[in-house]
């Protein structure tokens, strides 16, 4: 017998990704990303949508780092 689909909140989303729950919600909003159902009243999220938001959380956390590598090499090079 195969098992039920795994559903996952944004709480568990964040949990599972160690990051804060406005950064999942940001996350799902600016990319739309549409929930595949709810639990009461909590949105529940598949495990593609869970895939989405880690690479969405990645690239953006990417993009920093290499904004702030950028920033930190010009302070040094106007010294």
């Amino acid at each position: 017998m195969s098992q039920p689909p795994l559903l996952l909140t944004v709480g568990e989303i964040a949990r599972r990704l160690d990051t804060k729950v406005h950064r999942i919600e940001y996350i799902i909003r600016s990319r739309h990303i549409e929930a595949t159902g709810w639990a009461g009243h909590a949105r529940v999220f598949s495990e593609a949508n869970f895939d989405h938001i880690a690479s969405e959380l990645k690239r953006i956390d990417e993009e920093r780092s290499a904004t702030h590598s950028q920033l930190s090499t010009r302070k040094e090079v106007t010294r």
